[in-house]
């Protein structure tokens, strides 16, 4: 039987500080720009938000795998964790889609290709330079 991993109370509190800097940051991105702009503004910022994102928690992992846990956690799982939103991806992309199909589709799948995308590279990028680990 394989043991349950264990989360550290000081890797938790690294997660829950990581994540709130990193949705403060990307409020500080969109917040200024709710209800006064073209409706594709705020889900346009998602998007980068989340391509960004996806990107540098590419790097994160390339460059430290499993050598630096807490420091993974902080960055990876809580700032750019926090950063990145799926679910007002989602339903930024369905308002989008109700209103104009085809751009809400052009919208979901440069988000979901384009965040694949955005990994691997920064994965790639992250493993080159990977001498951290």
């Amino acid at each position: 039987m394989v043991g349950r991993a264990r989360i550290s109370p000081l890797t938790l509190l690294l997660v829950m500080v990581g994540g709130a800097a990193g949705v403060a940051v990307r409020a500080a991105l969109t917040v200024p720009f709710v209800g006064w702009t073209h409706p594709l503004v705020v889900p346009s910022l998602t998007l980068g938000c989340n391509l960004v994102g996806s990107f540098l928690l590419g790097v994160v992992i390339g460059r430290w795998g499993d050598a630096h846990p807490r420091r993974r956690a902080f960055v990876g799982t809580g700032v750019l964790g926090g950063f990145t939103t799926y679910s007002a991806f989602a339903v930024q992309s369905i308002e989008v889609a109700t209103n104009a199909p085809v751009v809400g589709l052009v919208l979901m799948a440069v988000s979901l290709i384009g965040g694949l995308l955005a990994a691997a590279l920064g994965l790639s990028a992250g493993s080159r330079t990977g001498a951290a680990r």
